[in-house]
């Protein structure tokens, strides 16, 4: 394990972090695993809780992949960028305009520093903090009405860039199965897909457009079969559902009540959701 002054925290507010879980997550982990797989990599909170000595981070939003390759290679620049955004006090129409540059960036495919720093930005200016893109898979979130502030800490920053540096992690931007393919015998893969939904009504046609619906749950439950059978340490998160029990039925259940962080509605911000692991 990697030691830093400071815990490492993530730099993005992301639906279905695991900021809050992290305790129960630590708790069930593998006393020891060879090498750490993470193939939704999200806002990367357990990631940066465990700081894993090798490890191989995936996820398939290319932004996002961009924003942990750039953190890896040049976090000072990162930082120049956000604080000279930060200089300028934001009302809607600077929100709207940094909104249209990353946008522009997103259809040009203009991966860069640029377009990490922007997400970053655009993070802690929109709407609870929210990452949804419309059908062009342009952002579409609106402001949150913050008009000064600052939207990063400097040295958790450093610390990320230098993890990620040190340890030579590995970041891929591919399907959840592809980012598996060199899983072997005692690695840890922790798998935190997007989720099944909480009601039996949920049309996974509207949940599913990032392309993850039942065909996809069908597809990752074989993947943590498939890994099971080869001696891989598997752990997965999701709703407490009907679907995942069936899906996940052989394997072992710690039951959790949560809090939804990201919901308009504060009555639908409970919820029970599971680990599951296959050790």
């Amino acid at each position: 394990m990697f030691l830093f002054p400071l815990p490492m925290t993530p730099v993005l507010k992301w639906a279905g972090g695991k900021s809050q879980l992290l305790p129960a997550i630590k708790s069930l982990l593998p006393t020891q695993y060879e090498h750490y797989y993470e193939p939704f990599i999200g806002g990367a909170a357990v990631l940066l809780s465990i700081v894993p000595q090798r490890a191989t981070i995936n996820d398939i939003n290319s932004q996002l992949v961009n924003l942990y390759r750039q953190l890896q290679n040049s976090p000072e620049d990162i930082i120049e960028y956000v604080n000279a955004m930060d200089a300028v006090n934001c009302d809607k129409d600077y929100y709207l305009g940094m909104r249209e540059r990353y946008n522009h960036k997103i259809a040009s495919q203009k991966l860069d520093l640029e377009c990490a720093a922007l997400m970053i930005w655009i993070n802690k200016h929109c709407f609870n903090g929210l990452y949804r893109v419309n059908s062009k898979g342009l952002f579409n979130v609106p402001y949150n009405n913050k008009t000064k502030g600052k939207s990063i800490d400097e040295e958790n920053i450093r610390a990320i860039g230098a993890y990620l540096k040190k340890a030579g992690v590995k970041i891929t931007c591919s399907d959840f199965e592809e980012a598996c393919q060199d899983v072997k015998q005692n690695d840890f893969v922790y798998f935190d897909s997007p989720y099944v939904p909480e009601s039996k009504t949920a049309d996974f046609t509207a949940y599913a457009k990032d392309g993850f619906g039942m065909a996809e749950h069908e597809r990752l439950a074989q993947l943590f079969k498939k890994l099971d059978r080869i001696g891989a340490k598997l752990m997965l998160s999701n709703n407490d559902v009907d679907l995942v029990r069936e899906l996940y039925y052989d394997y072992k259940f710690t039951h959790l009540d949560v809090k939804r962080m990201i919901n308009c509605d504060a009555t639908k911000r409970v919820g029970k959701e599971v680990i599951i692991t296959n050790y």
